[in-house]
Order: C-alpha cells, then sequence, then structure tokens
C-alpha cells in the first residue's frame, strides 16, 4: 500500500516516526504489562470455521478487565512515564474503550487521569469511565471539539496527553496481542485486524512481521468509515453515518499508525452494515460470547470474502465487548428476520366482521406465532371501507413463512412481506 510518511505531533512518546516502533518494543511492552492485563485465551472455533471454509482462531480480548485490547497500550504508556509526568496526570480524548482502559490502570498506579468527551456521548459511557476512575470533562459536540480541548487542558495543566492509537508506546501495548496468538498458534496464514485509527493492527503487523513473515495481514474497517482505506490509496469515499462499528469509527486515522500499515499490511476489507449485524449474532450464538460491532468486524470480513479466506488458517481480534444491551436486542431481532425467523406481513383486508379473525386462523393452521398485530385504517391509499393489517410473527424458518404466504394468497389475500432495510 503507498502513501506519503509523515512526522506526528507530540504525545507521552514524543516526537512519531513510522521506524518508532520494534519487535523489541512489542516484546518488553509484553514483559512490562504482565500480570496487570488478562493472558485472554486463543482458541479454534470448529463451527464458524465449517460455516466460513476457513479456519477460524479466535482471541478474546472482549474477556480484559474493561472488556477491550485497548488496555494494553495504555498501561504500557502508563508505565513509561517519568515520575514526573505519573504526578502530575494524563489526559486524552476518548468516548470509547481507551477512556476506560487508561482510567482503570491510571487510577491502579496512582495517575490522575482527565478524559474529554463530548457533550453527546452516551451517559452509559461517561458512567462506565468514572466508575474506573477517571475524571471526565464534557466539551463540544463532536469528537474533534473534545480532542482540540483535551490539548488546551494539556497545555494549560501541564499533563502528559496519551494518544488513543498515534502513539509507538500505545501500538506497541496493543501489538501484544499478536505476541500471544503467535505463541498458540505460530503457523497463521493471515491475521485480520479491525481498524479505526490503527494502532491494534501497527503492533500487530509489526510484531507478525518479526515472528511470522509469511503470515498476511489484512485490516478491516466499515464501510461507512473507509478513512485509512481512503488515506493509503487515496480513494475519496464518503466517511461517516451511523455505523455499528463505533469503535472504529474514525475520520481521521493516525499519521504514524498509517506509514507502519503502509509497509506491513497488505489490503484493508471494507463491511457493510448486514455482515457486522450478522457477526455479532453468530459469536453470541456460536461463541456464547457479546462484542461490540469492532470486535465482530474481522469475521464480519471473513464472511463477506468467503473466497478470499477458504482454506487458510485465519487469527481473528475479538478487541471489543462494550455494546450497549438495547441496541445488542435490536441486532439479534434484525438478524431473526434476515434469516426468515421473524417476519412483518402486511394483509390488505376489508373492514368487515370476521376478516381479521380468519386471517389469524391460517396463522395457526401453519403453526406460525403471531407477535404482535397493527391495524391501519386511516393512513391508507385504500378505500374508505379497506384496511391493511401488519402481523409481525415469528416461524421455524423462512420455508414456513413462506408457506403461509402462499396458502393465504391462494384464498385471495394481497400479502406481502414488509423489507428489513
Amino acid at each position: 500500500m503507498r502513501t506519503d510518511a509523515v512526522q506526528g505531533q507530540k504525545t507521552a512518546s514524543g516526537p512519531q516516526r513510522a521506524d518508532t516502533l520494534t519487535i523489541a518494543d512489542i516484546e518488553a511492552a509484553a514483559r512490562r504489562i504482565e500480570g496487570a492485563v488478562v493472558r485472554t485465551p486463543m482458541l479454534l472455533s470448529q463451527t464458524l470455521s465449517a460455516i466460513t471454509g476457513a479456519e477460524i482462531w479466535l482471541k478474546f480480548e472482549n474477556l480484559q478487565f474493561t472488556a477491550a485490547f485497548k488496555e494494553r497500550g495504555a498501561l504500557n504508556a502508563l508505565l513509561l512515564l517519568s515520575e514526573e509526568q505519573r504526578r502530575r496526570g494524563v489526559i486524552t480524548a476518548s468516548a470509547g474503550n481507551h477512556s476506560q482502559g487508561l482510567s482503570y490502570h491510571g487510577t491502579r498506579l496512582g495517575v490522575p487521569v482527565t478524559i474529554v468527551m463530548p457533550c453527546t456521548t452516551p451517559t452509559v459511557k461517561v458512567m462506565q469511565t468514572e466508575s474506573v476512575g477517571g475524571v471526565v470533562v464534557l466539551h463540544g459536540e463532536t469528537f474533534d471539539d473534545a480532542s482540540a480541548h483535551a490539548r488546551e487542558l494539556e497545555a494549560e495543566r501541564d499533563l502528559t496527553f496519551v494518544h488513543p492509537f498515534d502513539d509507538p508506546h500505545v501500538a506497541a501495548g496493543a501489538g501484544t496481542v499478536a505476541l500471544e496468538m503467535l505463541a498458540v498458534q505460530p503457523e497463521l496464514d493471515c491475521l485480520v485486524v479491525p481498524i479505526g485509527g490503527g494502532g491494534l493492527i501497527a503492533g500487530m503487523a509489526t510484531a507478525a512481521a518479526a515472528l511470522s513473515p509469511a503470515t498476511e495481514i489484512i485490516g478491516v474497517e466499515a464501510r461507512l468509515f473507509p478513512s485509512m482505506h481512503n488515506r493509503l490509496t487515496h480513494a475519496r469515499l464518503p466517511c461517516g453515518g451511523d455505523t455499528l462499528a463505533e469503535g472504529i469509527a474514525v475520520k481521521e486515522p493516525g499519521q504514524f499508525t498509517a506509514a507502519v500499515i503502509e509497509k506491513l499490511v497488505s489490503d484493508i476489507v471494507l463491511v457493510d452494515e448486514p455482515a457486522l449485524e450478522s457477526a455479532v449474532a453468530l459469536l453470541l450464538q456460536i461463541e456464547k460470547t457479546v462484542v461490540e460491532g469492532a470486535g465482530a468486524a474481522g469475521l464480519a470480513a471473513v464472511l463477506s470474502c468467503p473466497d478470499r479466506f477458504a482454506g487458510r488458517r485465519v487469527g481473528l481480534v475479538l478487541c471489543g465487548g462494550n455494546i450497549d444491551t438495547r441496541l445488542l436486542a435490536n441486532v439479534l431481532l434484525r438478524d431473526l428476520a434476515r434469516q426468515g425467523r421473524l417476519s412483518r406481513l402486511r394483509v390488505h383486508l376489508q373492514d368487515r366482521p370476521g376478516a381479521l379473525y380468519r386471517v389469524i386462523s391460517e396463522f395457526s393452521r401453519h403453526d406460525v406465532n403471531i407477535i404482535e398485530i397493527h391495524h391501519q385504517r386511516i393512513f391508507t391509499t385504500l378505500p374508505a371501507k379497506g384496511l391493511f393489517t401488519d402481523i409481525e410473527c415469528e416461524a421455524r424458518d423462512a420455508r414456513q413463512i413462506e408457506k403461509l404466504i402462499a396458502s393465504l394468497r391462494a384464498q385471495g389475500y394481497r400479502i406481502e412481506p414488509v423489507q428489513l432495510d
């Protein structure tokens, strides 16, 4: 991949260059953080392997204390601070997993931690960060607003800024994930790694290049946020929108990390929202593990490009598990709808006694369970004596719903499924 190498900005590790991250840094980080972060399991998924046609190995970073790999880089950066820097404290801008990892380990080490978040940050994320010791400052409407304010506070209070990703010390900590994966399975054909700002893949690619040069490194971005893809290919794909993978929804990726990715990463796969939703649902249903959208991005890439990974030994990082429970419920229900196990059928009726009863009787005859019924008489283009009814229902599979629809149509009913966007 090709991009122009650029100098980064001053952070906890000083001026940044593409050559400031080495395998020695990652191995030192592993020794430094050992015992303070979870050495998460890496397991072969027989069922996902059968579904995808690849040999799927999963690294369960969602089992860290704060449910994300970000602890590794945050802790490594904290442990490399001088005593004076520790005394004064650190600051960052983050509304995600970095804020919790930095807050948790900063509090544990006695380092004051300030987190600047946009005012639009969900209350649950503010509370989670405060619960592990971070002092939250809400500022601005966007992440860029919060980041600019964090830089102002850095100068005003003489704090040390710990960047969420564009920092060699943070990337070195993240790279310890690859050390552990290759220790369990040293013959991985490829590592498929989510990309937000690029810290995780920069660290993992550096480790893999030194320890297993034959292992291909493939990045994954949400199609709505192809920022690193754009930077490295000079494309101009639109960047923005509501993605399930909010943990990698980054408009401006790292400069230091981009230089590492250009050198070591062979490809970046863009995944759509349905693939992300399906991956989250599969991991819960099959592996009984909760992941956020970003954490499922690697599996989404494999599901989206089966020919790309067929027959290969693939390592996937479940990089985080912080997903809102209501959002998770929506994802699971939408996945059932895509499978045809949940449906909404729109039936056009005449407004007369017994009309709905006769339709419901047909549902019963086909053993399809009715969940909810919505009658609509007023806001419709049908004649005054006409109405339509939306019936939400559940079945064993899509074939059972198809038989019900065919039966109703054979009786003269006008019926159509309401499609999921």
